[in-house]
């Protein structure tokens, strides 16, 4: 423990200025610092001259707790409450929310104040329960936090449990796959209706929406004019595979990686004929992913691998390796005792649209009328 002085019961630590020698001559394997306090308030905006944060930091990690959620926005119950309200035009005494918070971690003139380049910025919630609601409150707050594109995780967890981290929310995207020619329904059948006011492709882009995904790329290739005019209309970014016509599926998820931008560490892959896709299962899949079950999940129905499969960015070099002719089946099959498989009730994930008998098929388990 290393420290300059200690004055009216605080310690202060060595000067900023001390920080390289320190490191090139102290025997340790993690050189811990404590930028700023907060005299034991759960939120903090940094003064003016804080935090101390010296240039060779690799990982920086700001800290709010959930217990500032419907405290008064106040220096009673905030650290320097005032910064937030002349940034942001918080009602002063107002109940701080959630996205106040998410607000305060992501600035950078508050939360991210100082904090050099080349580091890494893993924000941690603490005070977050084990579940309910409040866990989701925190899951909200990490989600609009990430929406950063500096911060490359947030950690949530209490830090007096046994296990401090619950789970670790990172940015994860997802890449529709729409460019196939559809021939054996000849004619487009991402465009086929599905609810009286989407079609399939428009379907499953909103059920991306309604489970929070970010950084949602839809790959074009046949009938590129078309589904570019959906995901346009459905607020997606289309990127287009010029290989379609030759590529086979490897191609269009290696222009889908290729468009995802550097702070997202894993996507979903996600079929574009795939119409029965579920909120539910998207939140299992993300919830491994957080809890740390591993980079490579799928789910599973009666024992048998289902689609959308998240996919680490670990094993992204290897798929963008594969030549055209190649599925990306085979970098998975050669992962296969990493796989961790998410068992769901329902055969949505099996479920894809190939024919015209698949298209009534898919309708009838999805409870719609055989004509929309």
């Amino acid at each position: 423990f290393l420290y300059d002085s200690i004055r009216n019961g605080k310690v202060y630590g060595p000067a900023i200025e001390w920080t390289h020698q320190l490191l090139d001559t102290i025997d340790s394997d993690v050189l811990l610092i404590e930028a700023d306090s907060a005299n034991g308030r759960p939120l903090k905006a940094p003064l003016k001259d804080e935090p101390y944060i010296p240039s060779e930091a690799s990982l920086v990690v700001p800290i709010a707790s959930l217990s500032a959620l419907d405290q008064p926005l106040d220096d009673e119950h905030i650290y320097n409450s005032q910064a937030m309200i002349d940034k942001y035009g918080f009602y002063e005494g107002g109940n701080v929310r959630s996205p106040w918070i998410a607000q305060v971690l992501r600035d950078e003139d508050l939360g991210l104040r100082g904090i050099p380049d080349s580091a890494r910025i893993v924000a941690y919630i603490n005070r977050t329960p084990e579940d309910g609601y409040v866990r989701g409150r925190a899951r909200l707050i990490a989600k609009l936090v990430l929406q950063s594109s500096r911060v490359n995780a947030v950690a949530l967890g209490s830090i007096r449990a046994a296990n401090p981290v619950y789970e670790l929310q990172r940015s994860v995207g997802a890449i529709v796959l729409a460019a196939g020619q559809a021939s054996r329904m000849g004619e487009p059948k991402l465009l086929l209706p599905w609810t009286n006011q989407h079609n399939i492709l428009e379907h499953i882009l909103q059920q991306l929406h309604r489970t929070r995904i970010d950084n949602i790329r839809v790959v074009t290739g046949w009938y590129a004019d078309d589904v570019k005019k959906i995901a346009k209309k459905m607020g997606v970014k289309p990127v287009h595979n010029r290989a379609y016509k030759t590529g086979e599926m490897v191609s269009s998820l290696k222009t889908g990686l290729r468009a995802m931008p550097d702070n997202v560490a894993a996507v979903l892959v996600v079929l574009g004929d795939q119409p029965r896709i579920e909120p539910k299962v998207l939140h299992q899949i993300l919830t491994a992913y957080a809890e740390g079950q591993g980079d490579l999940i799928a789910p599973s129905y009666q024992m048998r691998r289902g689609h959308p499969i998240l996919i680490g960015r670990k094993y992204w070099s290897e798929l963008l390796n594969l030549r055209n002719y190649q599925s990306p089946r085979e970098v998975i099959n050669a992962h296969a005792d990493e796989i961790s498989y998410i068992t769901v009730d329902t055969d949505s994930v099996l479920k894809d649209v190939d024919t015209p008998q698949d298209y009534k098929d898919e309708r009838k388990r999805a409870g719609l009328n055989p004509k929309p």
